[in-house]
């Protein structure tokens, strides 16, 4: 290996910042309990961070199985449960177990347990995660109730967790430590749960029609595929810099121009150097796909499809709260051209202003923030960003967008200022992108040539040429229609969550120091 093989080492953390860690530990007077505690179940004999632990059944399982069981019975049925103590009452004789599933009874009494496993009960705390193993049995008062024989002691938790009735309200320690946000807040825990089926469900839905599952590169000598400012990284064997993929849009057709499928898609995570805000995090999740002989209308009616049948597995419905606003997903949704929903909302008909100037001037007119520079197609876009975006709640798909702002799009049949692109937009959130993709190689690299004059202009956002991808479409990529879904944004509206930091496990946070 030489010297330039070597990758650079971390950055190191400062020395002052791990004793600040310790002198923090030493003066927390519960955590000095805790390992007070923890001491005294190795005097015990205790290993109180094991290896492993046989469980049997899960909380909401046995609920279900002895849901007939009359109060005060006790079956000679024996379990073996673990999840963590949320809450301990009569000095440890009454436990309550929470594992993934719901929540669990546990009964410690010298009658049914050792004198030792007494005493190791004496040492446990909330947030303690411990195996169980005892009887099932129903208390007078109708409780379900595991009678432990044996404890074991799976992790001793260091640190306690939040008071329990007002939980874990302040935001920005819900997002930093989510972990503690999970553990206490049954919302944040549903809420991610339910992104897992809205992913599987959208994949299972693309597969069963026939679209094939691809990867394609995070890493990227150019960012294209879409209008966005990257991040730029450094690979030192090789000396030179790469982009975190803005999009994976390009190499999915390269792969459609080399016949792997006619039908492609991939679940893919994105970076874009931008900033945070309830709906934008650096990165974020889109289902991007592509569908060979189709165009944009084929598109929509597929994307309806699928959202319906997402929002179904997620909650049972096609109808969901958003806000305050009750949303149907079921289709057919709404569709309007971009141009006509402008003059609808303001007025005026941009079909009658023919050049990039009177547009501008039209902007402003509308009290719209105009730079400058922007063309015909940029001033449509920013007039409808600020006066009617917001307006669009039911699912609504906005067709037919200006050429100039579209530069991967096939220009629209019956109007050449225009191109055949829909975004769909929900409760006044762009939530889709779609395409009758641009085929046409000559097309494509003078559209190329139009996005490097504006990013000679300061436009940083504005897209790079990428002549391999010209050379692909050279050799005939056929009439495609492709489309892009913001994950994120879909499980907000599927899960009634306001912020996309909601939605993502580990949101991109500012340090703390």
């Amino acid at each position: 290996m030489t010297a330039n093989d070597r990758p650079e080492a971390p950055a190191t953390q400062p020395r002052d910042e791990a004793a600040a860690f310790r002198a923090s530990n030493a003066a927390n007077e519960f955590r000095q309990a805790r390992l007070g505690k923890l001491e005294a179940m190795k005097r015990l004999g205790v290993n109180p961070y094991p290896y492993r632990f046989d469980r049997t059944a899960l909380a909401a399982a046995i609920e279900q199985e002895y849901a007939a069981l009359p109060a005060g019975e006790t079956t000679n049925a024996t379990v073996r449960v673990c999840g963590r103590i949320r809450a301990i009452r009569n000095s440890g004789m009454f436990i309550d177990l929470h594992d993934a599933s719901g929540k669990i009874q546990v009964f410690c009494h010298k009658d049914f347990m050792a004198p030792e496993q007494i005493e190791l009960v004496k040492l446990l705390d909330l947030g303690d995660m411990i195996g169980v193993s005892g009887l099932v049995r129903r208390t007078p008062r109708g409780e379900l109730t595991v009678n432990a024989a044996e404890v074991t002691v799976l992790s001793k938790a260091l640190l306690p967790l939040p008071e329990k009735y007002h939980g874990l309200s302040d935001l920005e320690t819900r997002y930093r430590q989510r972990y503690l946000d999970l553990i206490m807040n049954p919302e944040s825990r549903d809420t991610l749960r339910k992104r897992s089926l809205i992913i599987a469900a959208i994949r299972s839905f693309l597969i069963e029609r026939g679209f094939l599952e691809v990867e394609t590169p995070m890493l990227h000598t150019i960012a294209g595929g879409a209008t966005a400012r990257p991040f730029i990284t450094h690979h030192n064997a090789l000396d030179m810099d790469l982009y975190l993929r803005i999009a994976p849009e390009l190499h999915l057709k390269r792969l459609i121009v080399g016949g792997l499928s006619d039908k492609v898609f991939e679940i893919n995570r994105n970076f874009r150097n931008e900033g945070v805000s309830p709906r934008h995090n650096p990165e974020f999740t889109m289902m991007e796909l592509y569908w060979a002989f189709a165009d944009y209308n084929d598109i929509r009616t597929l994307l309806e499809e699928m959202v319906e049948h997402a929002a179904i597995a997620a909650n049972g419905t096609t109808k969901v709260m958003v806000g305050d606003n009750e949303i149907d997903f079921a289709a057919p949704w709404a569709r309007r051209s971009m141009i006509d929903l402008v003059k609808d909302k303001t007025g005026v008909d941009f079909n009658e202003i023919q050049t990039a100037e009177a547009a501008r001037d039209a902007a402003k007119r509308l009290g719209v923030k105009i730079e400058g520079h922007e063309n015909w197609g940029q001033a449509v876009e920013a007039v409808f960003g600020d006066k009617v975006e917001h307006t669009l709640i039911q699912p609504t798909h906005v067709m037919d967008h200006p050429l100039d702002i579209s530069p991967l799009t096939k220009v629209h049949r019956d109007n050449p200022r225009l191109v055949e692109r829909f975004e769909t937009v929900v409760n006044g959130i762009e939530l889709t992108n779609a395409y009758s993709e641009l085929t046409d190689p000559q097309d494509q690299f003078e559209r190329f040539e139009g996005q490097m004059k504006q990013r000679d202009q300061g436009d940083d956002e504005a897209q790079q040429l990428d002549i391999d991808f010209i050379t692909a479409l050279e050799y005939g990529l056929p009439p495609t229609g492709g489309l892009g879904v913001g994950i994120d944004r879909l499980v907000m509206m599927l899960t009634n969550s306001p912020a996309i930091r909601d939605v993502i496990a580990f949101p991109t946070m500012r340090p703390t120091a």
